[in-house]
């Protein structure tokens, strides 16, 4: 069955709400995690092994390079953050709604099926309605319809195809923006972090490992746009395909379910042209039989 849009808003929220909870923690374990030693003491020793483990641990350089306050990527590793927030909800929110057992439920499908071969059409029109999945919109528009001509329904059915396949895709194509957003947000952190090296270098004669290091903390912010563009652009193809699927059966089976809808209705009353002949008969020739008898 379908999510009405409220469900859906409520979790938009809670999978953004977790998502940041998530990422927070990460960060701020990374963040604080100190190696611990062998051995304890103070000391130069003690410094130069730290910024040793430092300099060797990638993870936490990144992070620290993303969220540095002096040198401004903050700013643009905020935004990496948030666009990844993004990416994750919208992943999990299409991965439940373009669910085949979704979009199609089997159960439905039986159901809708028997109700129409026991010719309760009304029950069936009130079953499809009050179904929110893919299907189930797609029959709603047909049935609608149905009492103009099987191909009026069919015509109807599908421009309701059409219409639902473009509100998700709308969802698919923001995974194609985040693609593209993700190395731009990236790249213009990156230009702005080598100017303000540079800009360093232009000083005088600075520090050949500090400007390595501002150089390496400016190539970090390109790194994780890309990082973000790699799954980004998979889930655009993954999902695009799956609606191009999905949106091909749900026509297929709402045009066959319509069908059988439409012979169905018209054999009641063929039935019913038929009765009103042989009933008075019978009621005609039961007293004639009765009489001799008495």
């Amino acid at each position: 069955m379908g999510l009405s849009s409220g469900a859906w808003q409520t979790r938009w929220a809670v999978f953004a709400l977790l998502s940041v909870l998530v990422l927070f923690v990460s960060v701020v374990i990374v963040l604080n995690w100190q190696p611990v030693h062998a051995q304890e003491g103070g000391g130069e020793g003690s410094a130069a092994e730290e910024g040793q483990a430092e300099s060797t641990n990638i993870f936490r350089h990144i992070l620290r390079s993303a969220f540095e306050v002096k040198s401004g990527a903050i700013v643009f590793g905020l935004m990496l953050l948030l666009t990844s927030v993004g990416l994750f909800a919208l992943v999990v929110l299409l991965s439940m709604d373009l669910r085949m057992s979704t979009c199609i439920p089997p159960i439905f499908v039986e159901e809708f099926t028997d109700t129409v071969n026991k010719r309760r059409f009304k029950e069936a029109f009130d079953l499809a309605r009050n179904d929110t999945s893919f299907l189930g919109r797609v029959l709603t528009a047909g049935m609608g319809r149905l009492q103009y001509g099987l191909d009026d329904a069919r015509e109807a059915a599908f421009n309701t195809v059409e219409s639902v396949k473009a509100g998700k895709e709308q969802l698919i194509t923001y995974l194609a923006t985040i693609g593209t957003l993700g190395p731009m947000i990236g790249l213009v952190g990156t230009v702005f972090g080598m100017i303000l090296a540079f800009m360093e270098l232009g000083r005088g004669t600075p520090d050949a490992s500090k400007l390595s290091k501002a150089i390496s903390h400016a190539l970090v912010l390109t790194l994780g746009g890309v990082a973000l563009a790699l799954p980004a652009i998979f889930c655009h193809a993954f999902f695009r395909n799956r609606l191009i699927r999905i949106t091909m059966d749900s026509a297929n089976i709402a045009d066959d379910l319509l069908t059988q809808m439409y012979h169905n209705s018209r054999k009641p009353a063929t039935a019913a042209a038929t009765a009103p002949s042989t009933a008075p008969a019978e009621v005609r020739t039961a007293p004639a039989a009765a009489r001799p008898a008495t």
